[in-house]
């Protein structure tokens, strides 16, 4: 069996003969472990995308503050200002572009990528790549929710949400249009599947009320996986967070895959549903707790229950790796050798 078709099976609840895995190359890994990591990858296996060395980042002297602190602020392709206090991580925006619903009208979207030029090109023969070393190819196409947080803030989103304001319908609309525009991309190219991302979810529940997740934002993920589901691809959906409520939903737009935050939830609970709904769950180890404090035996086990619960050899499971800050080694060298069980 290709590592291709064990992707396949996985996602579609088909026995595999070693589970597929994937591989999230964080910068933040390797700042901390340096070639430590890359001499471990190096011997490892990933069904999505082939493992090279990577280079080690080295942050400048202007990301740093006067005590060595490491201390950043950029600004991305939508305007947004960020703060950084943890190298690799995700900052948060300080200041939005759009401070008032007025300013949604004359606010522009970025240029999406051009499906002509040459970058397309070299996208497209990656892709290829990919696809000749035995790799399925999953690739994103952006997010709705985040986005929209980022460029107006999470009170105003909403809150004009929940009152179905036409300003941030107008701002969503202009989101969805860029994001279908990096997913005709990928389509293009000749991606497998299509990923999408959007954190619904607190530790016990989603951000909002399920009313208004149905009425303002099941529609354009409808819309937007629309040329993917016509071609009978698979669409992968990440969202940190309890979101179980909308699980059906999600499924109902197309999503047959999903990357969830496995500690919200009970994961006999979750591998029960998930089986039933037919969506297929990529296991992310506990980042929080068991890879961050934990011993390698916690991890150890806690990868083979995880196996266990999810039923990984008869499909419907795949595992994740990725490198927080503040992963012990040891942690990272247990967490591969428990997964390299199933390989």
């Amino acid at each position: 069996m290709t590592e291709r078709e064990c992707v396949k099976n996985a996602l579609h609840f088909k026995p595999v003969e070693r589970v597929p895995v994937r591989i999230f190359f964080s910068g933040v890994g390797y700042y901390e472990h340096c070639e430590k990591l890359n001499d471990l990858y190096m011997n490892f296996a990933s069904s999505f995308e082939p493992i090279i060395r990577h280079s080690i980042p080295k942050p400048g002297p202007e990301c740093f503050d006067k005590d060595g602190n490491y201390h950043a602020f950029w600004e991305d392709e939508w305007k947004v200002k960020w703060e950084g206090r943890i190298f690799g991580i995700a900052g948060i925006p300080y200041e939005h572009p759009v401070k008032c619903p007025e300013d949604i009208a004359l606010y522009k979207a970025p240029t999406p990528p051009s499906l002509t030029d040459a970058s397309f090109e070299a996208y497209k023969k990656r892709i290829e790549s990919f696809k000749a070393q035995d790799k399925y190819v999953m690739h994103g196409c952006g997010h709705l929710y985040e986005t929209l947080i980022a460029v107006y803030g999470d009170e105003n989103v909403l809150c004009d949400m929940a009152l179905n304001e036409p300003e941030i319908n107008e701002l969503a609309d202009k989101i969805i249009e860029y994001d279908s525009a990096l997913l005709e991309r990928a389509l293009k190219a000749g991606v497998d599947s299509i990923e999408f991302g959007d954190d619904y979810g607190s530790e016990r529940s989603l951000l909002m009320s399920p009313k208004t997740w149905r009425s303002f934002i099941k529609p354009r993920l409808d819309r937007l996986f629309k040329p993917a589901r016509d071609r009978g691809m698979d669409i992968h959906f990440h969202s940190c967070g309890q979101i179980s409520e909308i699980l059906e939903d999600l499924r109902e737009v197309g999503v047959n895959s999903i990357w969830p935050q496995l500690p919200a939830y009970n994961m006999k609970e979750l591998a029960k549903r998930c089986r039933e709904l037919g969506i297929a769950v990529e296991i992310h180890t506990d980042r929080a707790n068991v890879m961050t404090f934990g011993t390698p035996k916690d991890v150890k086990e806690l990868v083979k229950r995880e196996a266990e619960i999810f039923d990984v050899m008869n499909g419907g499971a795949f595992f994740h790796v990725e490198v927080d800050n503040g992963f012990p080694f040891e942690n990272i060298e247990a967490l591969c050798e428990a997964i390299m069980e199933y390989r």
